[in-house]
């Protein structure tokens, strides 16, 4: 692969037709079209680990996502500053500038698919048709579709989001740029070829989208219906990578499920004992504990990136060349790469278990089975009286009444998958009779 045709100003849906109206790059008008769109908006209310916040505020998806779009830019603008002297003859070097632009539009909208109560949802989902009443639709569909809903994906649920074509809606969706739709794709091949991983990147209804994107950024193909990653995606995710695990430590510490000693050491970790010296010697100005955790989560986001930025720079060929089997964060040098498997052992032991957490992913199986139930019965039952009023709350854009069954109930978890936490649950009790609309 080459650089020239990764970074392409080319947009879904208006390939015959430059956009560029104004000062800002095709790539920041990604940012900024993502900005502003209801879907992003719609994260507020999105659990990311923790509950939605009460007395004491931690992450939700959207604060995540500007988080992660801030630490890609960062990231991207790393490489592009070790990269462009590499380039400097190439005729088209000047698109390099735009890499940190790519890398945090694809970060916003890396999240935009995910359904509500976090990857617990996802887990509903899948779980709804493998196991729960949605295997009665097995007969209705092909192998394809079938893996598509029983191994339903947030990732590929964000590229279909943003590329699908929805009833009164322009063709190309929110019309991005293929470099910027290409960042997000972090499994490159549809659902069948997913395997052991459970992961891919896009459902059966976009495979011939992503297939025209990847033949225009020439992506290499690998066999078996997979592709390369675009390069980019590698910083899309360590983005995340860095943004979720470190946040989440803190996050932690607030909500108290980690003391002040713990939190303290873990963010230490990170750096050599010379540095660690300097850095507690900053504690002597910095009294307050709030500030104290926030001054080390600070350097260790700044220590990772430049981390993530080098190992980006060093397997440049590798990437290129579609070569390149792991995470940039697994790749980081020693003394950092060990404190943060620490942090991730924290976490996985001790908050992705705690009871609050738990009791969300009991929640979200709940409420999202039942409104499967009910919508899924109405579109395959919609002369009843009690579908017809379901189906009429459904929005126009949403295609329920498809030719196939897999577009029917694909339209069902378009509008389910993009339900907030708190319309989910405020539209199960209204459903149960728990709770009455009030005026």
């Amino acid at each position: 692969m080459d650089w020239n045709s990764l970074l392409s100003t080319i947009r879904l849906g208006l390939e015959k037709y430059d956009e560029k109206k104004d000062a800002r790059s095709n790539f920041q008008r990604d940012y900024d079209r993502l900005i502003f769109s209801s879907p992003f908006r719609r994260l507020q209310n999105k659990t990311q680990v923790f509950p939605l916040p009460g007395s004491v505020f931690v992450h939700n998806r959207l604060t995540h996502s500007l988080e992660v779009a801030s630490v890609g830019r960062s990231l991207g603008n790393n490489v592009y500053s070790q990269l462009k002297e590499k380039y400097s003859r190439e005729s088209w070097n000047d698109k390099l500038q735009e890499i940190g632009a790519i890398v945090a539009a694809a970060c916003l909208a890396h999240d935009l698919g995910n359904p509500p109560f976090g990857h617990s949802g996802e887990k509903a989902i899948s779980a709804y048709f493998s196991e729960g009443s949605g295997t009665k639709l097995r007969e209705f569909m092909c192998a394809q579709e079938w893996d598509d809903l029983t191994h339903f994906e947030g990732n590929a649920n964000s590229f279909r989001l943003l590329t699908h074509k929805f009833n009164g809606r322009r063709d190309g969706g929110y019309v991005l740029t293929y470099s910027t739709l290409a960042s997000i794709v972090k499994y490159p091949y549809a659902s069948t070829y997913a395997g052991n991983k459970l992961k891919f990147g896009f459902f059966m209804s976009e495979h011939e989208t992503f297939d025209k994107i990847a033949t225009e950024l020439n992506l290499i193909k690998k066999d078996e219906g997979k592709y390369c990653r675009h390069p980019l995606v590698y910083l899309v995710e360590a983005a995340d990578d860095i943004c979720y695990q470190i946040m989440d430590i803190e996050d932690a510490h607030k909500l108290k499920l980690l003391n002040d000693d713990e939190t303290i050491s873990l963010f230490l970790n990170f750096f050599t004992p010379e540095r660690q010296v300097k850095m507690r010697k900053t504690f002597d100005i910095v009294t307050d504990i709030n500030e104290q955790i926030a001054y080390l989560r600070s350097s260790v986001i700044g220590l990772l990136v430049d981390e993530c930025s080098k190992v980006f720079v060093e397997n440049e060929s590798l990437l290129l060349d579609g070569k390149l089997d792991k995470p940039l964060i697994k790749l980081i040098a020693d003394i950092p790469n060990k404190a943060y498997k620490a942090c991730s052992k924290v976490a996985m032991t001790r908050l992705y278990k705690s009871s609050d957490v738990v009791d969300i992913e009991i929640a979200g199986y709940q409420i999202i089975s039942f409104l499967l139930d009910k919508f899924i019965d109405a579109v395959n039952h919609p002369e009843k009286s009690y579908s017809k009023l379901l189906l009429d709350r459904i929005p126009d854009q949403y295609e329920v009444e498809a030719q196939s069954k897999y577009g029917q109930v694909m339209a069902i978890l378009d509008y389910i998958s993009g339900m907030t936490d708190i319309y989910a649950l405020d539209l199960y009790r209204k459903l149960q009779g728990m709770s009455l609309p009030s005026l």
